[in-house]
């Protein structure tokens, strides 16, 4: 059985009641987690205290601790696990700056090569604030942002889960790009 199909239908185990279908999970999906963790990571400050694996440890309890997911697809649990990695980061940002604020700002470039610009790490929160609000206008925005910065998936990964087009995606992304970067820093000029 294909490793994709393996994943599918241990998520419809779990989904199922079987207990053990994470613990049998957990192989098939650990590299795949890691690499998206690692991607996250590398947007975040130099010296970050939230290591790898620790990001996927927490996100795979989050993840396997969730009774009222639905579970359908491998596409569909990686889409969940870029979430939980945005709200394990975020909560790690918040518990940050609630220690250190006030004080020196460091920078760091969260949106890469998928959003054209730069945000300060205690912006972090403030893009955090974006997406909900962005949620609050447009669900799927936020859930194609989500997927793609926070869980690097393609835009065919993302059609395929939210069941869109390509196109439909492509125009998504681009819209959700240009809401945040005027939601984050048009200052009304």
């Amino acid at each position: 059985m294909p490793r994709s199909a393996t994943v599918t239908q241990l998520l419809l185990d779990a989904r199922a009641g079987d207990e053990d279908a994470f613990d049998r999970l957990w192989p098939l999906v650990y590299d795949e987690l890691r690499r998206l963790a690692q991607a996250q990571l590398r947007r975040e400050r130099p010296g970050h205290t939230l290591l790898t694996t620790g990001l996927v440890h927490e996100a795979y309890l989050k993840l396997a601790d969730a009774p009222d997911v639905e579970w359908r697809s491998r596409a569909q649990f990686f889409s969940i696990a870029a979430r939980a990695m945005r709200q394990i980061l975020i909560d790690h940002a918040r518990r940050r700056n609630a220690d250190k604020r006030g004080g020196d700002r460091d920078r760091t470039t969260l949106m890469s090569k998928h959003l054209p610009f730069e945000v300060r790490f205690d912006e972090l929160i403030a893009l955090d604030d974006a997406l909900d609000r962005l949620d609050a206008l447009d669900e799927r925005l936020r859930q194609v942002v989500e997927m793609r910065f926070f869980g690097g998936m393609t835009e065919e990964e993302v059609a395929e889960v939210l069941g869109l087009s390509t196109r439909t995606v492509q125009r998504d992304w681009a819209k959700a790009r240009a809401w945040l970067y005027a939601e984050l820093y048009d200052n009304g000029e």
